[in-house]
């Protein structure tokens, strides 16, 4: 027994042993991941900002608060029970004045002429809180000191809505506010994906222009020292030396610059991607991007391209859903003119005037139905109904101006993808020429046929190629996932909001292609052309 107290002694020390150096461990791992800069890929950029983006996470929230929205007004049309009780106590020296109506500043009576003390004053009994009950008969030889000082009725009324023309108009109008809420989320959604896919390819595009200045500066930096040599050789003068000095020192700027914009850009996206600053990680960058500038070029069909935005665009759908809301809105003001039946119904407890049990109360039903019409208004309702006209019609003009808003943003970004495809094509072999430049005034330099003059300018222009060359790229890709936006194209990530998704946006109550109007109705078309409606009557042409 002794021993076993003494190995199981032995076993807890090494446990706490153990778990003191695991501590120990732990808080440095925890130092060490605090000063561990994240590293990110294009799609875990773009995953992290799905989760954490500010902006897309506030535009959720709207959809859960128009849904909301749908519930409140919901609950007009649906039945509605309220409790309502009141108790009241009254001394009971108050209680024989207001039975007998004495005025206790004068002493005069004021029953009308009444004898205290009758039955006739004792039935004068009207203080108590009024019911909804009809009060029961007085009961004859009620004096002051019968009077209960207590008094009480409790009251369930249900109320229901039975018709009116604005409820469910309103209704109606809701659940397009939902669907608009939901596509504005889409919107903003692509609009993130195109935002992140930029900014990550900026990052790239810096980087890679931090190693053309680098390679510049170290150019330069030997075509000094070769300088230095000859000059101390003999063979050059000093003012071969100067030149390469004051090219060096033109570089190192630009360098510097190149270097000041790639940890700007990196802040950017990681404020993007919603990262906080880290003050133990002190100037190391928030964040380190993975990957290349990708350069694959793709055959688009522009009238295919602006059919399919139309069609896809969350943007377009969310403008028809603000016009069917509008609508609704419309129907619900005019729905003022027709009449509101309401009906109410439930149960009434009254206490006693005599005594405050429970067991003497007076109980019953009741039911009201309720019914208004407005006949005169002196035209308040006619105006709402001009207003809300109007609003609808500039929703419809606003979906017209957005459908127009598509074509552009597509066109553009189908004319910046063909500039900046013309551009990387032309620099790839503008690069190998200016390398090839370079190589070749190197070789006179040293063969004593040419000047310094002449490499210090191939230089230059090989850096400037390089540098368009990178910036072509960037605008490319950037360009591309402009396009892919614009189009609707965006929609590889919707796994991950498909709780979010009303069934009705999935309807074709939102299609947005060519043949329809603001409402999601065929457009009308005469066999010339689209045909063209104005507030003024049309006049014919001569023939």
């Amino acid at each position: 027994m002794r021993k076993f107290f003494i190995v199981l002694g032995i076993f807890i020390a090494f446990g706490v042993l153990s778990r003191s150096s695991d501590a120990g461990t732990g808080a440095g791992s925890g130092t060490s991941s605090a000063t561990r800069v994240p590293t990110f890929t294009l799609d875990q950029a773009i995953l992290m900002a799905l989760q954490q983006n500010p902006t897309l996470l506030n535009a959720e929230q709207e959809i859960k608060r128009t849904k909301g929205v749908i519930i409140q007004v919901r609950a007009q049309a649906l039945p509605q029970v309220n409790a309502n009780a009141e108790f009241e106590w009254i001394d009971p020296h108050l209680s024989g004045a207001r039975i007998f109506g004495t005025n206790t500043s004068t002493g005069t009576t004021t029953g009308g002429g009444t004898t205290p003390g009758t039955s006739t004053g004792a039935a004068s009994v009207v203080d108590s809180p009024r019911s909804q009950v009809a009060d029961p008969s007085p009961t004859p030889g009620i004096t002051a000191a019968e009077v209960s000082d207590v008094s009480y009725n409790i009251s369930v009324l249900g109320r229901q809505l039975i018709f009116n023309g604005t409820t469910f108009n309103q209704i109606r109008g809701t659940f397009f506010q939902r669907d608009s809420a939901y596509f504005a989320f889409r919107n903003t959604l692509d609009q993130l994906i195109a935002t992140v896919k930029t900014q990550f390819y900026q990052i790239v595009v810096n980087r890679e222009l931090i190693k053309v200045q680098e390679q510049s500066v170290h150019l330069l930096e030997s075509q000094l020292k070769d300088q230095q040599n000859r000059f101390e050789a003999g063979t050059v003068p000093r003012f071969n030396v100067l030149q390469a000095e004051v090219a060096l020192y033109n570089q190192i700027p630009q360098l510097i610059t190149a270097q000041n914009n790639y940890r700007i850009s990196k802040l950017t996206l990681a404020k993007t991607l919603g990262l906080y600053f880290e003050p133990r990680r002190g100037e190391n960058p928030p964040l380190e991007v993975v990957g290349e500038m990708p350069y694959a070029p793709r055959t688009i069909n522009l009238a295919d391209a602006i059919e399919m935005g139309k069609e896809r665009r969350p943007f377009l759908k969310q403008a028809r859903a603000n016009v069917l809301n509008q609508l609704q809105q419309v129907r619900a003001t005019a729905g003022q003119w027709l009449p509101t039946i309401t009906t109410t119904g439930g149960g009434e407890w009254v206490s006693s005037p005599v005594n405050s049990s429970w067991h003497d109360i007076s109980k019953g039903w009741l039911a009201l139905v309720q019914g208004s019409l407005p006949i005169w208004d002196s035209g308040a309702i006619a105006g709402q109904v001009i207003q809300q006209r109007a609003l609808f019609s500039e929703t419809k003009i606003t979906y017209d101006d957005d459908v127009r808003q598509v074509e552009l943003e597509i066109q553009q970004a189908y004319s910046n993808l063909q500039q900046n495809q013309e551009l990387v094509k032309s620099q790839e072999k503008n690069v190998e020429l200016a390398d090839e430049a370079l190589r070749l005034a190197k070789a006179r330099l040293d063969a004593g046929a040419g000047v310094q003059l002449d490499v210090l300018n191939a230089q230059v222009q090989l850096l400037t190629a390089q540098s368009t060359r990178l910036q072509a790229l960037f605008g490319y890709n950037s360009s591309l996932a402009e396009f892919d936006r614009a189009t609707g194209a965006q929609s590889t990530y919707q796994e991950m909001f498909a709780d979010l998704t009303p069934h009705a946006t999935k309807t074709k109550t939102y299609y947005t292609g060519s043949g329809v109007d603001a409402e999601g109705k065929p457009k009308q078309t005469d066999e010339d052309g689209p045909r063209i409606r104005t507030g003024r009557s049309r006049t014919s042409s001569s023939k």
